[in-house]
């Protein structure tokens, strides 16, 4: 299989060019840790890596990527808590300034949440992703009512609500909360439309993304 081979590839460049005209910053980072002051919270597509359409150096965010960019509520549950690890991590020990959840066009995830056009229901079979984008349902409820659950107007209702319905739960772990009212921590939505490769910023106030100019 080429796969691996092709991932070679890429190493050897990054090694004989990346690397080397970074290497006094990495030298940094090994020396001082990580210390970025933003979290993006980004989908696992892998047609919207943040490092690349942000353009930005080693180090400079932390970064959490799963199905649809989805966050989910606080909860003390036993269990596998990945995204919320993350998150303590990021705002507790790191301090990062910044959360930025990112939402983005053609989201295989909320397509899913939007039709519930899953195969299967045991986990590896569609399960996993069915409970994961049940954090989508209520948001779900409200883009079909008014767009209907076909389209792109629909999918793109659904992919923007996601943010939304991320930035929500944020807002439940009590570590966000305390930070963001004491304006230490600002929580952005984000959308980036991968067929214009274009990126859009919530405004909370009016519940409308703008694109970036």
């Amino acid at each position: 299989m080429p796969e691996f081979a092709e991932l070679l590839k890429g190493y050897e460049r990054f090694r004989s060019g990346a690397y080397p005209k970074q290497k006094a910053r990495y030298d940094d980072l090994v020396a001082r840790g990580q210390h970025p002051k933003l979290m993006i919270i980004g989908c696992s597509d892998s047609r919207v890596d943040p490092a690349q359409i942000f353009d930005v150096d080693p180090g400079e965010i932390f970064v959490v990527r799963n199905v649809a960019a989805l966050v989910p509520p606080f909860e003390t549950t036993p269990g596998l808590h990945g995204v919320s690890a993350a998150l303590e991590f990021a705002v507790q020990f790191l301090e990062v300034r910044q959360i930025v959840v990112m939402g983005h066009g053609m989201c295989g995830g909320c397509k899913a949440a939007l039709t519930q056009d899953l195969h299967g229901s045991a986990p590896g079979e569609g399960g996993f992703i069915a409970n994961w984008i049940h954090l989508l349902d209520d948001a779900r409820d409200e883009v079909a009512a008014d767009h209907g659950i076909t389209g792109r107007a629909a999918e793109r209702a659904m992919e923007m609500a996601g943010v939304r319905v991320s930035l929500a739960n944020l807002r439940t772990f009590p570590c966000v909360r305390e930070k963001e009212a004491s304006g230490a921590l600002k929580l952005r939505g984000t959308f980036f439309a991968i067929s214009e490769g274009v990126l859009h910023v919530l405004d909370e106030a009016t519940g409308k993304f703008n694109p970036v100019e």
